[in-house]
């Protein structure tokens, strides 16, 4: 999924910079509608602290009331471009949007599109692959994407770094042994958690999900 920020304006109702971080435990496989000649996939995800929304897609509003830390189920959609405007709940059509741009989703491609702000603070909209290859057995897959407004993080489990200075809004994407972690964010070359401790179970492969999301404020 290609995605083109076209302008991203701060809303008024956003305040604070908060610190929003998902760990997400991808399927590996779309889901069959998906598979079909000519759609892809697509996952939606709000990560703006304090901002109720309503989201339009191609001038249509589509998600209505939608809050902070929701993540959508897949959705399966034809494969094209489409124009994103997201704007404050109750909002009428044709007020600025808070956030807007375009993404452009490929035939069979599976993605997440995900609002959160920028490392500077600013609302803005990114997509990311969703890698679903195929894991060994026992194995769990976990992407972890950096969409908060803060410098680089380093991630880890059980007190061990397994991710280091990961910055916004980048992703890294780690196959590893199925079971229970605890798992914390610290701030790069730190060790006082910014994020958790919280319990992260990843289960092994099979097409599931499991997302767990932290919002601190500061």
């Amino acid at each position: 999924m290609k995605f083109t920020r076209a302008r991203a304006r701060r809303a008024a109702a956003i305040a604070g910079a908060a610190l929003t971080a998902g760990l997400v435990a991808l399927p590996l496989a779309a889901p069959a509608s998906a598979s079909a000649a000519g759609s892809g996939t697509v996952t939606v995800i709000h990560g703006v602290p304090g901002l109720t929304v309503d989201v339009y897609v191609n001038g249509k509003a589509t998600l209505t009331g939608f809050t902070p830390d929701t993540v959508t189920p897949p959705i399966a959609l034809p494969a094209g471009t489409y124009t994103i405007d997201i704007r404050k709940a109750g909002a009428p059509p044709s007020a600025p949007p808070a956030i807007t741009g375009t993404a452009t989703l490929a035939a069979g491609a599976n993605a997440s599109l995900v609002a959160h702000l920028s490392a500077s603070g600013q609302p803005e909209l990114t997509a990311y692959p969703n890698t679903t290859s195929g894991l060994a057995a026992g194995k769990a897959r976990v992407i972890v994407r950096h969409d908060a407004a803060a410098p680089a993080v380093d991630v880890r489990a059980n007190g061990q770094p397994v991710i280091t200075n990961l910055t916004n809004p980048n992703q890294k994407s780690l196959d590893v042994a199925a079971g229970t972690v605890s798992a914390d964010v610290v701030l790069a070359g730190q060790s006082t958690p910014v994020i958790g401790p919280a319990t992260l179970s990843t289960p092994s492969a099979r097409p599931s999900r499991a997302t767990c999301t932290c919002s601190p404020r500061p």
